[in-house]
């Protein structure tokens, strides 16, 4: 019998209910597929449900019910939820990893005994899928790092990190859309658009979709990056 799903109260108005301790497909489709059936049918009292990578949060009004309540619920459902995958759209976007744009491109070749060159030709390889929004807005964690060019975050955040960065920390990558601190390794600088101007599909991805970064010349991002 499966350990998962595993459930934890979280202060007095929120349950968390977490499918794996692993980012994968299957994982995946089992917290949208529960995120799907809490949005058609919600509990009593629920008033929102968030998902993540491995898990979801639902949040009620301890008013209403409690952790257990909640818990009963989501129990009754599981057994009758399709946890088929995720289905998006294949996305390009574009990256440039001169040097002045990859301040950490050294340092990752370093810690993982490859050179530059040999950590770019792995982040294009790698096969990446967007899991989840977080943090700050367009913000898409996308899972696919390759094993080769992992490397930890770093132990302090650097502050003024410029949009369009490129940055990866442990199995992740994403594209930042603001100047902001980060302690992920910054490896590139992209000049495609993540945040949109269409008030309906604000950013250029969904959850699901599968991306493949292109490389490209300085040139391009000329008038397009903020740095």
């Amino acid at each position: 019998m499966s350990d998962w799903p595993r459930f934890r109260a979280v202060a007095d108005h929120g349950l968390l209910v977490s499918f794996g301790d692993e980012i994968s497909d299957t994982v995946s489709a089992q917290v949208f597929a529960l995120d799907r059936v809490l949005r058609e049918t919600p509990p009593e009292g629920m008033t929102e449900c968030i998902p993540a990578m491995v898990n979801l949060l639902i949040d009620f009004d301890p008013e209403v019910t409690d952790h257990a309540g909640v818990q009963q619920e989501v129990e009754g459902r599981l057994g009758h939820i399709e946890d088929a995958p995720v289905a998006g759209q294949d996305r390009v976007v574009e990256v440039c990893y001169d040097a002045d744009f990859a301040s950490d491109l050294a340092r990752v070749a370093e810690a993982t005994g490859l050179t530059p060159d040999q950590v770019i030709e792995a982040h294009l390889a790698g096969d990446y899928r967007v899991r989840m929004y977080g943090f700050a807005p367009g913000y898409a964690y996308m899972s696919g790092v390759p094993e080769a060019i992992r490397v930890p975050r770093k132990s302090a955040a650097v502050r003024d990190v410029p949009a369009g960065s490129v940055i990866i920390a442990g199995g992740q990558c994403l594209v930042t859309t603001l100047t902001m601190p980060t302690g992920w390794s910054v490896i590139g600088r992209s000049p495609t658009r993540i945040l949109t101007d269409d008030t309906d599909h604000p950013f250029l991805f969904d959850v699901g979709d599968r991306v493949r970064f292109e490389r490209v010349e300085r040139r391009a991002l000329n008038g397009r990056t903020d740095g």
